[in-house]
């Protein structure tokens, strides 16, 4: 039987309300990453997230998806808060379920999904598919993925919204894709995020994006930071600058996340990463100074030299 708006927003409050989170079973390290409101709400945010992009793609392998497990608490006891999926990504989703179940379901998640599909009428069975694979009683954020069938998921989405069965509605590019479209979506739809690609290379978003944001209200989400890696790969045989040590910062990856963050606009950033150390790193990159518009240009232009 096909599932229409109605039953699955229905089914969706339905989980809801019989779902339970279990105690929590990390403990935060002292301090906390800097926080941002979102606008719509005003409830805060850490500025740093975690991606799932190929990264959390490891089948079923149970060394590997115990090493995502291990990047999860890692990122929970930093304080991070919101870890981004796609039924695009692969085993993605039920590898981040499994990490969720194996920490005992930290309460201070905040879960972000997307949905991706053509079919507009796919689109509610494919979001209840995904909240399975989390095992959460309902998303805080789900996303339209790459501007697919953008008109007929939004409508669904907000359905959702005002029956309760999702917190935020949101929107998606990356690589600099299809801007004028989002342009249009961010200036006539109620969305409460967008998600695109911003870094020290790519800061076309600077122009028309960023600054619409900050007029219509609307959390900023950041992905590619890195650009999958390149960017760090790119510099990682150069030494820092001498002047990073002005911004208390010890790697490439986290003066390049402070770029991003410096931004006033930007609500979170979502670096993808299998590694702890490099988890607590980016987590690190919220805390401490941040470059003011000569340093941001500066960082910038170094890097883009290199």
């Amino acid at each position: 039987m096909r599932t229409t708006r109605r039953m699955f927003v229905q089914a969706s409050l339905a989980a809801t309300g019989a779902a339970a989170l279990l105690p929590i079973s990390l403990h935060a390290q002292e301090g906390s990453p800097v926080r941002r409101p979102i606008p719509s709400t005003r409830e805060a945010m850490p500025i740093v997230g975690l991606g799932t992009w190929i990264t959390f793609n490891v089948g079923g392998d149970p060394v590997l998806r115990d090493e995502c497990a291990s990047v999860m608490a890692a990122f929970f006891e930093a304080g991070g808060r919101m870890i981004d999926c796609s039924p695009m990504y692969g085993s993605s989703q039920p590898v981040v379920g499994y990490g969720l179940q194996k920490l005992g379901r930290p309460s201070t998640l905040f879960s972000a999904e997307k949905v991706w599909t053509s079919s507009a009428t796919a689109g509610p069975t494919q979001i209840e598919q995904s909240r399975r694979l989390w095992g959460v009683p309902k998303f805080d954020l789900v996303q339209v993925h790459n501007l697919l069938a953008w008109k007929a998921h939004l409508q669904t989405l907000f359905e959702m919204k005002a029956a309760g069965a999702v917190r935020y509605v949101g929107i998606t590019t990356s690589e600099g894709r299809r801007h004028d479209l989002l342009e249009q979506i961010m200036r006539n739809e109620p969305i409460d995020f967008v998600q695109f690609t911003y870094n020290v290379v790519d800061r076309e978003a600077e122009e028309r994006l960023l600054p619409l944001a900050s007029e219509r209200g609307i959390a900023v989400i950041v992905n590619r930071p890195f650009r999958q890696g390149a960017l760090t790969r790119r510099v990682k045989s150069e030494p820092l600058p001498e002047w990073a040590a002005e911004l208390g910062v010890s790697s490439w990856s986290q003066l390049i996340l402070k770029f991003i963050l410096s931004h006033p606009t930007v609500t979170v950033a979502i670096p993808a990463t299998t590694r702890v150390d490099h988890v607590r790193e980016n987590l690190s990159a919220a805390a401490g100074s941040m470059p003011d518009p000569t340093m941001r240009e500066r960082i910038s232009a170094y890097v883009q030299a290199l």
